[in-house]
């Protein structure tokens, strides 16, 4: 899930927003075991976005996984974020998906809703792949009305990222259970002392805002639609668009020159809400130091956070079921596939693998302690429903969000453009 001005989650929330094709394909292959490969080699698809890095640690599990078994071969093919969806799209309305891709939860209900998800349950009941030993029962993001539609290879949760020094300097000291209107008084003693922006622009991030709705018994989404109502969302871009006037929140303007930059790691920004594996960016891109703090709470207590997920999803047309699902089973428990992958999607999910990697960089390392003291805390709950077209609510929230901090509409018309936006991607 996901994601805050980093270059990964706009990029996302921009694929996100693509329109898809129609998709309504049925399921083809049976259930159980039987891939219906007559016993000899079989090639199954395997689809993934992400960077050069990935690509490279990617393919050496998939070097172990040819030589545990040497009858299935993995054909690879991988993506920018933007590409892979615009490719699975076109793929899927032909008819012709990998066996095997990466997913995430926003797009789970839009493509069972279409047929394209092979429900895993059968391939677990066979004996093929196993949902045991996962941690924190993060697996549950994978599930949807009863169906295992994903298998969780990282797990993450939404934290703020800070500026340390700039903290420093102002005497702003984050505490578990600070509350909103603590994160906002610190926010302007950071300007009033440094001249320095306290947040790079909170109020455009979806699941932020969900985790605050969370915490006041609401939620970003329902099963079906929206969980909140305009007067909600009026309140969020209101206060968040009088912050950016008074500079306490960065310009977007600024936001859009600094990128790819974070506007955290770029200096004009002092903390900046993102999913805690994406910390590692900060430190490569910027020249200051960077830690984690906490999610500011309403009532001191609940943080509203739950553990997302980047996860493996199998094609309901695939040939080769118990192939596709016995490479999933080696790629989310092969301890060997934890060494090799590390964090590059998350806090790795299966207890096998959480326990075979030893980070040895400092942000590896407070990232881990991170989830750790989150799970202690005893704050974290289920992922809230995402429903067929959540992924396009989601772009649509970071856009029009953004243009309002930059004065390019009305609060009230851009909460009237969201619904209206929102209530077509759910119809489509």
């Amino acid at each position: 899930m996901g994601t805050s001005g980093n270059v990964e989650r706009r990029t996302i929330l921009k694929a996100a927003g693509a329109s898809a094709a129609a998709l309504g394909l049925a399921a083809t292959t049976g259930c159980g075991g039987d891939s219906g490969s007559g016993g000899g080699t079989v090639t199954i698809r395997y689809s993934w976005w992400g960077a050069e890095e990935r690509a490279k640690r990617i393919n050496q599990s998939i070097a172990l996984f040819e030589k545990k078994y040497p009858k299935i071969k993995v054909k690879t093919d991988f993506q920018t974020y933007l590409s892979f969806w615009e490719k699975f799209q076109t793929q899927a309305a032909g008819g012709n998906p990998p066996d095997v891709f990466q997913n995430a939860v926003g797009f789970l209900r839009k493509y069972d809703k279409r047929g394209i998800l092979l429900d895993l349950n059968s391939q677990v009941q066979a004996g093929n792949l196993s949902l045991d030993h996962f941690r924190a029962g993060v697996t549950k993001v994978g599930e949807v009305d009863g169906k295992q539609l994903g298998v969780p290879v990282g797990s993450n949760t939404m934290a703020l990222v800070v500026d340390k020094k700039v903290f420093q300097r102002a005497g702003v000291d984050p505490r578990a259970g600070w509350t909103w209107d603590e994160y906002f008084k610190a926010l302007k003693t950071i300007h009033d002392k440094t001249g320095i922006a306290g947040d790079t622009g909170y109020f455009t991030i979806m699941y932020l805002y969900d985790l605050y709705l969370r915490q006041n018994g609401k939620a970003f989404f329902t099963k079906d639609g929206l969980g909140f109502d305009k007067a909600d969302l009026t309140e969020w871009w209101q206060d968040g668009y009088n912050r950016v006037k008074a500079g306490i929140v960065t310009d977007p303007k600024v936001v859009s020159q600094d990128q790819p930059k974070s506007s955290l790691s770029a200096g004009h920004g002092a903390s900046e809400f993102t999913w805690d594996n994406f910390t590692v960016r900060y430190s490569a891109e910027g020249s200051s130091t960077y830690g984690l703090a906490p999610i500011p709470t309403v009532d001191g207590t609940h943080t509203g956070q739950y553990l997302a997920s980047l996860m493996l999803s199998a094609s309901a047309r695939t040939a080769h079921p118990k192939e596709v699902a016995q490479f999933i089973d080696f790629m989310v428990h092969d301890p060997e596939v934890g060494k090799i992958m590390g964090y590059d999607r998350g806090i790795l999910a299966s207890t096998e693998q959480y326990a075979a990697f030893k980070p040895t960089d400092a942000v590896s390392k407070e990232i881990a302690q991170y989830e750790e003291d989150t799970a202690k805390s005893g704050v974290l709950g289920t992922i809230t429903p995402h429903p067929s077209g959540a992924d396009t609510v989601e772009a649509a929230f970071l856009r029009i969000g953004g243009d309002l901090g930059q004065g390019k509409t009305t609060v009230a018309n851009s909460v009237k453009q969201f619904f209206t936006e929102s209530e077509a991607a759910f119809q489509a």
